[in-house]
């Protein structure tokens, strides 16, 4: 018990650390921001949610004497929330009756909360916490676009008035859905570097995914039709439903990520062209609209399940 309480602390004081060191202005400060998860995860998936509750509302509260009731807020919301939750589910499972073949007797085995609810729930949290950071700016789409535009004109130096106002208004339209582009890529970059960690140390409590059957479930695409026909909308409402496709359009193209190692197995050359995908992808960034077409395009035609119907049953020994 005192060992966990321990952890929770030294989890919640490193999360506040990282999260409080924005207000320096560094650039790193900027990477240590958006790894603030990563400790309250880490202690959530090695010791249980209970860990990283106590750790989230002891950096919450710390966050709050030092610095006011808004970092308190902002701190929950964005960082202790999501970590405890996304940690909870990955450790929620059920025993189930499962064949001898499976477990090797007849005795119940494990069904995990599946990877994919996980990932559905990232991109809820992603565009939740990117819509709060814009409410705080104003209330209407008008108001946001305006805070925006003259943060970025600040910004930029050295260019004509015109250039600076036409290229302001620009980044400000695209900032807000993709800052829940990179929300939903860094809360699932923290939360598989705490799958990992807590695993190389032998606390993960389940078993690692295999997280080429990464899948969103089927009504994901009704939400994300939904959401990009109320872009047209206009306004606050067309602004929020931009924030949602850009956030599910990402978690599709994760998905296009897993389609991809399932289509490449067996390839002579499959690590040279992962490895050139990847890169490609890292470089020039619009490849990953490429990916996100074929997640897309397995959840309609189910590509990854053809291919396990054509692969031959294995025989038992």
């Amino acid at each position: 018990m005192i060992s966990s309480l321990l952890i929770a602390l030294a989890a919640g004081a490193a999360s506040a650390v990282m999260f409080a060191s924005i207000v320096s202005g560094a650039l790193i400060s900027i990477f240590l921001f958006y790894l603030a998860p990563l400790p309250l995860m880490v202690a959530c998936l090695g010791w249980g949610p209970m860990t990283a509750t106590i750790g989230g509302i002891a950096a919450a509260t710390s966050l709050g004497l030092l610095f006011g009731m808004g970092y308190l807020a902002i701190f929950a919301v964005t960082i202790a929330l999501p970590a405890w939750w996304l940690g909870h589910l990955a450790l929620l499972g059920r025993p189930v009756e499962a064949p001898a073949s499976v477990t090797g007797n007849s005795g119940p085995a494990m069904e995990w909360y599946p990877i994919g609810r996980i990932l559905l729930w990232i991109a809820v949290f992603a565009s939740i916490t990117t819509m709060a950071a814009l409410l705080t700016l104003g209330t209407d789409s008008e108001t946001i676009l305006g805070a925006l535009k003259r943060s970025f004109a600040r910004i930029m130096t050295g260019r004509t008035e015109g250039d600076t106002d036409n290229i302001a208004a620009a980044i400000a339209m695209i900032a807000p859905p993709a800052a829940s582009v990179v929300a939903i890529i860094t809360l699932t970059l923290n939360l598989w570097l705490a799958g990992r960690i807590t695993s190389t140390s032998g606390r993960l409590k389940r078993p690692w995914p295999d997280l080429r059957t990464l899948a969103l479930p089927p009504m994901t695409l009704v939400a994300l039709c939904v959401a990009i026909a109320l872009t047209f909308l206009g306004g606050i409402v067309g602004m929020f439903a931009q924030i949602v496709s850009a956030t599910l359009l990402m978690a599709y193209a994760l998905t296009g990520f897993a389609t991809l190692h399932a289509l490449t197995i067996g390839m002579r050359s499959r690590t040279l062209v992962l490895s050139l995908i990847y890169a490609m992808v890292l470089v020039l960034g619009w490849p990953m609209l490429v990916m996100a077409c074929l997640g897309l395009a397995d959840a309609f035609f189910g590509f990854r399940r053809r291919l396990g119907e054509r692969q031959p049953p294995e025989t038992a020994a």
